[in-house]
């Protein structure tokens, strides 16, 4: 069964940086889309970020040079690197293989002062 497990949210003031990583594990990696999603309170799940077997990104608008998604298909990780963050991204993260109901349970990130 494969298996998502993502790390390195926290708490972070406004105009700072976090990078996450999500794991996987149990299963065939490679070839998947890889995706970062992200649920705010009360707010719908949003796609942030997707990267394909070849490292091809897509982004949502709010988030276009500010974050960047990248891949190590050798380690079977995926990672975002989140900086200038703002406290409108304050959500939990949510890494995915795109198309797919195969998530990780998520990591919160707060962005605060």
């Amino acid at each position: 069964q494969l298996q998502l497990v993502e790390s390195g949210g926290g708490l972070v003031q406004p105009g700072g940086s976090l990078r996450l990583s999500c794991v996987a594990s149990g299963g065939r990696f490679n070839s998947y889309i890889m995706a970062w999603y992200r649920q705010a309170p009360g707010k719908q799940r949003e796609l942030v970020a997707d990267i394909t077997r070849g490292s091809s990104t897509t982004y949502a608008e709010s988030v276009k040079g500010r974050f960047t998604i990248s891949r190590e298909n050798t380690k079977n990780t995926v990672y975002l690197q989140m900086n200038s963050l703002k406290p409108e991204d304050t959500a939990v993260y949510y890494c995915n293989l795109r198309y797919t109901n195969y998530w990780g349970k998520g990591t919160l990130v707060t962005v605060s002062s």
